[in-house]
Order: structure tokens, then C-alpha cells, then sequence
């Protein structure tokens, strides 16, 4: 094993770790309870999947088809995080937004959840 590619998902993986731990010290308990910080905490995590998911399409230069994300839920995830992030704009009610950031929060569990099942079914392919 290269040990190129291992060093990138590390110092990855240690950056986001590094996200993660900036946010939780210097954000209060009462600001967890905000749409705003569970979108966050939703994206970091997404993008933690997604970056695991480009570093492993890089080492797997030879494959034919990479793993792909699956852009519709992701999509779907960033329209409700913008459209929970600013209420006022739209004219909607705290239990929209609330409804708003729990679809922002599924579809992004959803698409990390497909990714990584895809992960598995690959590496349990024989070579």
C-alpha cells in the first residue's frame, strides 16, 4: 500500500476532526439547540464522506466507473440547509424550518449511507 494516499486520508480525516472540535469548543450549549448548528454539524459530516470518497476514487485510478455520489440528494440537502438558514426570506414558521432542517439532515445521512454501503460492496470484490 502507497503510503502517499494513506497520508492524505489521514491529514483529511484530522482536519475535519479539527472542524468538528472548533465548533463544539467555541459554540455555547444553547446554540446546539439552533437549525443552524445541526445543519453545520450535518455538512461536516458530509463532507467528511465526500472527501473519503474522492481520496478513495484517486488511489482507484485503474476502475472503470469511480464511486459517484448521489448528486440528487445532495442537492435536495443544500436547497433545504439555504432555505433553513433563512427563514425570514421565505416567509416560513419555526416548525418549517425545523421540518426543513430535519429533510437538509436525512438527505445527507441518506447520501453518506449510500456512499459508504457502495464502499463495502467494492472492497468486498475479489482481485
Amino acid at each position: 500500500m502507497p503510503v502517499v494516499p494513506r497520508r492524505k486520508t489521514v491529514l483529511g480525516a484530522g482536519l475535519l476532526c479539527v472542524a468538528l472540535i472548533l465548533v463544539v469548543l467555541f459554540t455555547t450549549p444553547t446554540a446546539f439547540r439552533s437549525p443552524t448548528a445541526v445543519v453545520v454539524m450535518a455538512l461536516i459530516g458530509t463532507a467528511a464522506v465526500l472527501l473519503q470518497l474522492r481520496l478513495r476514487n484517486e488511489n482507484d485510478a485503474h476502475e472503470k466507473q469511480p464511486l459517484r455520489p448521489p448528486l440528487g440528494l445532495n442537492v435536495l440537502g443544500i436547497v433545504l440547509a439555504l432555505a433553513a438558514l433563512f427563514p425570514s426570506a421565505l416567509h416560513v414558521g419555526p416548525r418549517a424550518v425545523q421540518a426543513m432542517v430535519l429533510g437538509a439532515v436525512c438527505s445527507f445521512a441518506l447520501s453518506s449511507a449510500f456512499i459508504l454501503h457502495s464502499f463495502r460492496k467494492h472492497s468486498t470484490k475479489p482481485e
